[in-house]
């Protein structure tokens, strides 16, 4: 069975649905998205994620459908895909519609796309390497999450051919910022810390969520703006993000991090997994 997509108000077969090819985010990358793991047929942490869409998507001046909407669309392409009883990966995108082939914006209304498979499955620790260029925190797109991937695509796809599975970019600064889909925390002279949103990262939900559990555990946890180069030598460190909850980072540019997962990243992995049982809509 092909899979089935809802988009802009009704499910369809993803080979029959049809986006015109003037839409301004195939076009221009006008568009903003948010992606989300599935327990039990239901999207975690939904709340969360419709918050930072409609962030997004103000800045980007998109229209965004009502928050029960989206929700009902993603549990209806859950159930008509038969991913309710596994661990799925929902992805919920809004684009600006057709409009002229330029960067001016047309009049016609937002596509609205709700899409589901099911989830990667993380080796227990991961590979990273800090790439060259760097994430404009003074962007007009800072911590937004749009459709224009184009610098993850091509990090993403350096990292792979050094044999890593995530890279890692500075800020314009130098400073440690982010993943090319995730979050960085570091431990560093016994402190956990990770970047502060002003340098530049995104707002990850993950990464608020892990805030919320150091404070709950007792863990010292400091946003604290950190030179790129402090992650090779982190006493440990890991990745937060949707896919990958709490992951673990090995190596940094094939360099091996101290015993792997530390104790930090391993007390923040098993309270997160506990709380993704325990409340899906924390």
């Amino acid at each position: 069975m092909k899979p089935l997509v809802w988009m802009s108000g009704s499910l369809q077969s993803s080979e029959e649905m049809r986006i015109s090819p003037f839409d301004h985010g195939f076009t221009v990358g006008n568009g903003v998205f948010e992606t989300m793991i599935c327990y039990a047929g239901h999207p975690f942490a939904f709340s969360k994620h419709y918050e930072r869409l409609e962030r997004s998507a103000a800045v980007m001046g998109l229209s965004l459908r009502p928050r029960n909407e989206l929700l009902e669309a993603s549990l209806e392409v859950l159930r008509a895909n038969d991913l309710s009883a596994c661990r799925a990966r929902l992805r919920i995108t809004v684009t600006g519609g057709p409009a002229p082939l330029g960067s001016e914006r047309g009049n016609s209304s937002e596509t609205t796309l709700v899409a589901a498979s099911t989830a990667t499955n993380w080796n227990d620790t991961e590979d990273v390497i800090v790439v060259s260029y760097s994430r404009n925190e003074n962007g007009a797109l800072s911590g937004v999450k749009s459709t224009s991937y184009g610098e993850n695509v091509v990090a993403l796809e350096e990292a792979r051919s050094l044999g890593a599975g995530e890279a890692i970019f500075p800020n314009t600064r130098g400073e440690l910022c982010e993943g090319t889909g995730s979050n960085v925390f570091l431990v560093s002279e016994g402190i956990l810390l990770t970047p502060p949103l002003k340098g530049g990262c995104l707002a990850g939900v993950t990464r608020a969520l892990v805030l919320e559990l150091c404070e709950r555990e007792g863990i010292v946890v400091r946003e604290k703006a950190v030179p790129v180069t402090s992650l090779v030598g982190a006493e440990e460190a890991f990745l937060t993000s949707t896919t990958r909850e709490v992951h673990a980072i090995r190596s940094v540019n094939g360099q091996l991090l101290g015993g792997v997962p530390g104790p930090v990243t391993t007390r923040l992995r098993s309270a997160f997994r506990i709380l993704t049982e325990t409340d899906l809509d924390p």
